[in-house]
């Protein structure tokens, strides 16, 4: 229970004085408790502090076992190690009155909130609480029971003025009972939300969000301190993003923006993005003028919007480089066939994702990849870009590299593979500067061990001098990246230290020097894995490099929604039953290739007692375990990284199920909803079963699992925009509907067959946000992954990379 983490502290006066009471008993209980607490290095006290507190047996009031607790207070003792000691020191009286009277207390950690929404909006009120384990609720409207309202969420679907009124929830445990505060629910008008917003996971069900108050203007001087405050009502709960020129602010997620001490460099126009999983909205955009320093002989004018000189960038911008569009694909494979399974990828992919999609990368995250698949995700990749478009390219897993040339393994690698059962990074970078790109970044994080199997030395093609390539090595030659033994959800070393760097408006290859500096410094990795960095970048472009729309409209037209097209999810949808009952089937996407399913009961009819809605029957391709498919939390259902409260109010009955390699599914991915319900007086369970198809969603549209045409150089006599729509106007998953809204193109731009894959992301001035290595593990501290400050995302915690307690074990390598 969560109270048993409480400290001792938290008791009351009145508590102490029972126990302290019930310790000062003949045979010295207090004098065994302290030898019992003892054991514990933090509670050894010495023998003037025991003196300390027998004497007090001689003062008119005083409680050797009450002086005892206040020690135990001091030092920070829980509730949880008291009631063991006492439990050990066989003191039941003092244990039954701590275990009945205080910990098995109902105490609210979660109150309901009054809300203002406009009709027909659904509301959520949210109540929590802690003590014994069988707790129950039930919601009122005034002194009325609210039919169903009988869990720590009370959903209203669609409020009316009917519904408007007082609500307060009750939480019992057998005779003892607790009332919550009493909150308000009423209609307003909408106040700036964008309720079309798609942004979220479950883009088709959700709550409002309104801006109740805006960032205002300001007119400073360097030194002031700047306070912009943006305050928003939603639910879930809103998050925030400040933006400076349209740029995203690092580390500025709260609602209040504040810089101590300003300089001119922090003049410019900001604003701040509220969202949540299913809306986004935007402040107003407010402008900040900040003067020289206040000296009498200076007058000084800020330029006005519109002219020369007024700041279109962000403070600490690297200048002229911008991009036409930004790309990134994200690899990452664990569930290896022949090789040692991994842990790390799945987090790794996900913190970058999240990072990425901030930078407004158009991001595809795929796990667990098989040769063919990562041959086909690789060409989609290639296709997406263009003449000035960013590409960036992450792998996590099992890789080596023999003389300079770089494989990353699929899951289906044999024993003894060879580059043939492999993806050859050189012959992907060969191919990205065929496309014309500005920027190629490739990040892997694998070893980079020779493999002895392998003695060919494939070579590849002539690459043109772009100057703008960019390696960035998680280990160095001939050596190993490792990942953490800690959890299913750690970070490898590498990202452990680049999500900290990702972020600072700095030139690519400066900040993966800084990620090499940093790994350096620390303690656990000095001498075992060191980053190399490999670039020929001339220009000072970042990843942080603003996106300015390309000359060719409808190539730009075309990529996003090829984006768009392959990582759709379905539309949630209501189904009714026979028997009356109405089931919520709802769609969420995890990663590229991975959905999640949740199904919900809407409504029940009085005279049926239980029922729950349980998926079957899948279509054959996407793995689905059978074991983890309709299970009561996002965790048991295999999800690591979802969080239930942020996407679905965890109200009863609801059941998760995680559908992983879509990227397998051959046709239409269609299952069985089983509904099991019993009546009020037949002890029979009945069983409605309804089949449901939802089409091919996320990347299961681009048949990754299809071999793709061989492509030769590409000719580029031609213009880009020609050989985008070249690639793209013949891909199969471009729709015909598609093809008829955008201009004509000439026969001449129509060329090879392929498909096209994406994730969408809007309009460029509201981006999105949505989050290995060979064997070598290492065991590490708890601490490792503390944060000091919340994170910006739903992503990992961050840690800090000093004097770290890592241990790194002796495993053999892995090829």
């Amino acid at each position: 229970m969560e109270d048993k983490n409480l400290g001792v502290e938290t008791l009351s006066e009145a508590v102490l004085n029972r126990l302290g009471y019930m310790l000062d008993n003949p045979e010295g209980g207090w004098k065994r408790l302290a030898k019992a607490v003892a054991e514990h290095p933090q509670f050894c006290y010495s023998e003037k502090e025991l003196t300390d507190v027998s004497l007090k047996v001689l003062s008119p009031n005083g409680s050797p076992g009450r002086s005892l607790l206040a020690l135990l207070s001091d030092r920070g003792c829980t509730l949880a190690f008291l009631l063991q000691c006492l439990k050990k020191i066989d003191h039941r009286e003092a244990a039954g009155y701590l275990t009945t009277h205080v910990m098995e207390q109902i105490d609210f950690t979660k109150q309901p909130q009054s809300q203002r929404v406009p009709e027909g909006s659904p509301v959520v009120l949210s109540c929590r609480a802690v003590g014994p384990v069988e707790l129950t609720y039930q919601w009122f409207k005034g002194k009325d029971e609210v039919p169903g309202g009988n869990g720590p969420e009370l959903v209203l679907n669609s409020v009316s003025s009917a519904q408007q009124g007082h609500y307060i929830c009750r939480v019992s445990s057998g005779d003892k009972y607790v009332f919550s505060n009493w909150v308000h629910v009423r209609l307003a008008k909408s106040g700036g939300a964008s309720a079309g917003s798609n942004s979220g996971y479950f883009p088709s069900s959700g709550s409002g969000l309104y801006i109740t108050q805006q960032p205002r203007p300001q007119e400073l001087v360097e030194g002031d301190a700047l306070y912009l405050e943006c305050a928003a009502r939603a639910n879930p709960p809103p998050q925030f993003q400040w933006y400076l020129n349209k740029q995203p602010m690092p580390n500025c997620t709260r609602s209040i923006l504040e810089i101590p001490c300003i300089t001119t460099a922090d003049r410019g126009i900001y604003s701040c993005k509220v969202y949540n999983l299913y809306h986004e909205a935007w402040s107003d955009q407010v402008q900040v003028n900040i003067g020289p320093g206040s000296f009498p002989d200076v007058s000084w004018e800020a330029p006005k919007l519109g002219q020369q000189g007024a700041s279109d960038a962000g403070p600490r911008q690297m200048g002229d480089c911008f991009a036409t569009d930004k790309v990134a694909l994200l690899i990452g494979n664990m569930n290896y066939l022949h090789h040692q399974q991994l842990r790390a990828p799945m987090a790794d992919v996900h913190e970058l994702t999240n990072l990425l999609r901030q930078l407004d990368f158009k991001v595809v995250s795929l796990l667990n990849l098989n040769w063919q698949e990562m041959q086909s995700a690789v060409t989609e990749f290639l296709l997406l870009l263009d003449r000035g478009v960013y590409g960036l390219l992450y792998f996590a897993g099992h890789g080596y590299e023999n003389y300079g040339n770089s494989f990353m393994v699929p899951i289906d690698a044999p024993a003894s593979y060879t580059f043939k059962h492999c993806l050859w990074v050189q012959d992907v970078l060969h191919r990205m500067q065929e496309r014309q790109t500005g920027l190629n970044v490739f990040l892997l994080d694998m070893c980079r061990k020779r493999n002895p199997n392998d003695e060919s030395i494939p070579q590849p093609g002539p690459l043109r001098v772009t100057a703008n390539i960019v390696f960035g090595y998680a280990t160095c030659v001939d050596a190993e990246a490792f990942e953490v033994n800690k959890d299913d959800l750690s970070n490898g070393i590498f990202m452990s230290f680049l999500k900290k760097r990702l972020m600072e408006p700095e030139k690519v290859s400066v900040i993966l020097d800084k990620v090499a500096e940093d790994m350096g410094r620390c303690e656990i990795t000095r001498g075992r894995q060191a980053l190399e960095l490999r670039s020929n970048l001339s220009e000072r472009r970042a990843l942080t490099d603003s996106i300015q729309a390309p000359a060719c409209q409808v190539t730009a037209s075309t990529r996003n929604l090829q984006w768009a097209i392959a990582h759709v999810i379905p539309e949630s949808r209501c189904l009714r039953f026979e028997c009356g009952v109405r089931v919520q089937l709802g769609f969420a996407a995890e990663y590229s290739n991975i959905m999640i399913i949740y199904t919900r009961i809407l409504e029940t009819p009085k005279d049926i007692v239980s029922c729950s809605a349980q998926l079957s029957d899948f279509t054959e391709g996407p793995e689905v375990d059978l074991k983890h498919s309709n299970q009561e939390s996002l965790r048991e259902a295999g999800s690591l990284l979802l969080s239930m409260d942020d996407l679905l109010p965890p109200e009863q009955p609801r059941l998760f199920t995680r559908i992983s390699a879509l990227q397998r599914l051959k046709k239409e991915l269609s299952f069985t909803v089983c509904l099991h319900y019993k009546y009020t007086n037949l002890d029979e369970e009945l069983l409605e079963e309804q089949r449901v198809s939802v089409g091919k969603p996320l990347v299961s549209k681009l048949n990754l699992h299809e071999p793709r045409l061989s492509q030769g150089p590409t000719n580029l006599s031609g213009s880009s925009c020609d050989l985008q729509m070249s690639s793209i106007m013949e891909s199969p998953s471009f729709s015909e509907s598609f093809r008829a809204s955008l201009p004509d193109s000439s026969p001449s731009s129509i060329g090879s067959a392929s498909t096209c894959w994406s994730y969408y992301q809007g309009s460029m001035e509201s981006p999105t946000l949505s989050s290995f290595k060979n064997e070598p593990e290492e065991t590490i501290c708890p601490e490792f992954f503390e944060s000091e400050e919340p994170p910006a995302i739903k992503s990992l915690p961050s840690a800090s990379s000093q004097e770290l307690q890592f241990q790194f074990s002796n495993l053999p390598n892995s090829l």
